[in-house]
């Protein structure tokens, strides 16, 4: 039986792998088994920071929030259970978002929390 020699497989795997490890620095981008390691390693973070992502915005909206509940007299806590009690149903990135963008309308938001406590 023939030698098969894998020339032509291998050649193709290393030109996909180079080929997503474009915009890497130095020979990260250009040898193989460099390339190989960082994309390992890369798309290890790519998983991680997709929830991450989630995690820091939650964080940003949160402090957003309790900024704007201060300047109306509430903590973010108290404003917080005054929603629920008021049954409003508004997630924390449209009330960052109107805390940011239309503080009068959170203000109102704020007045009805507030109330009911």
């Amino acid at each position: 039986m023939a030698r098969v020699k894998t020339g032509v497989v291998r050649r193709r795997r290393h030109k996909k792998l180079l080929k997503l490890a474009r915009g890497f620095y130095s020979g990260r981008r250009k040898h193989f088994r460099k390339a190989k390691e960082q994309l390992e390693r890369s798309l290890v973070y790519a998983y991680r920071d997709r929830r991450q992502k989630k995690r820091d915005f939650r964080r940003l909206w949160i402090t957003r929030i309790n900024a704007a509940c201060r300047l109306n007299d509430l903590s973010y806590s108290r404003f917080i259970n005054g929603l629920n009690k008021a049954n409003i149903v508004l997630d924390r990135k449209i009330l960052a978002d109107m805390a940011m963008n239309d503080p009068e309308a959170f203000a109102a938001v704020a007045a009805k929390a507030k109330a009911a406590l």
